[in-house]
């Protein structure tokens, strides 16, 4: 059922996977090396046509000073995490406590509502672009990060149910009717039983919604048109001028863009992971 360790494999199949374990790995990386060497690059090495080659002079101090000093990065990356922070903990707020009333409560409708959050994870956001468009101008959030806060919590609430519903399910009835029998009230036990309990769930659901909304470049453009609300994935394509494009600058920013997700996974690495695996030894 399981693919088989490559240790167990025979010698013939474990010389090819190491032989094409590096081939692979670098044509991966071969993307991110060249926008890393981009942002080393002048303009003028750049125009020459140099974009594979060695740099002929190393501007990445240079060139990741301007980005801040002309451009308004600082801005996009302030605007980002306006919309990210909330737009977490409103999901995971909302997704709790409808993961546990999913998990734990029996009510008329139950699957049916269960059902609405699984299919709206099946639904292509493209389809949704004018309606929502037209729906935040007509609320008059359009062009505000309180606007892309409420979308943002509005779609990913229905994959974090999910998620935590699944993890809140497996947890055992019993302990919840001691606590009803002890007297606990239904928000004490959410609240000091059920959210300790998947606390790693929580986390690896944090670190995807935040890596979701950090990366989100689609609805940043079609939700916002001015630089005071636009976050950095937006940003980055305003920095294309109309004639030019600085491409030592635009990859100096992308890299600066990519770093914030990347370092929440290194450094929540650990609750990622458990979260992710909770439950799969069970029974």
């Amino acid at each position: 059922m399981y693919p088989s360790p490559i240790a167990k494999s025979p010698p013939l199949l474990r010389r090819l996977y190491l032989i094409l374990l590096p081939i692979v790995l670098l044509l991966w990386l071969l993307p991110l090396l060249a926008v890393l060497m981009t942002s080393f690059r002048s303009i003028a090495d750049i125009n020459a046509g140099n974009y594979w080659g060695w740099p002929s002079e190393f501007r990445g101090w240079e060139n990741y000073r301007e980005i801040f000093i002309s451009t308004p990065m600082l801005r996009y990356l302030g605007n980002t995490l306006l919309i990210v922070v909330p737009s977490v903990i409103g999901c995971i707020a909302v997704a709790s406590l409808a993961g546990f009333a999913l998990a734990k409560y029996k009510f008329p409708g139950q699957l049916a509502l269960f059902a609405m959050f699984i299919a709206g994870n099946f639904v292509p956001f493209q389809i949704l672009m004018i309606p929502v468009r037209d729906l935040t101008i007509r609320l008059g959030i359009y062009d505000s990060t309180f606007g892309l806060i409420i979308f943002h919590i509005a779609f990913q609430t229905g994959f974090c149910t999910l998620f935590l519903r699944n993890f809140i399910v497996l947890l055992p009835n019993s302990l919840i009717e001691a606590a009803r029998v002890e007297g606990a009230s239904e928000w004490i036990i959410f609240s000091r039983i059920i959210l300790p309990l998947i606390r790693p769930a929580l986390a690896a659901v944090a670190v995807l919604v935040f890596t979701f909304v950090w990366n989100d470049f689609f609805w940043s453009l079609i939700l916002v048109q001015s630089d005071k609300v636009r976050p950095i994935t937006a940003g980055l394509n305003a920095l294309k001028g109309q004639w030019l494009a600085s491409w030592q600058l635009i990859s100096s920013a992308s890299l600066v863009a990519a770093l914030p997700p990347v370092l929440l996974f290194f450094f929540m690495q650990k609750h990622f992971v458990s979260g992710l695996t909770l439950g799969a030894n069970k029974g």
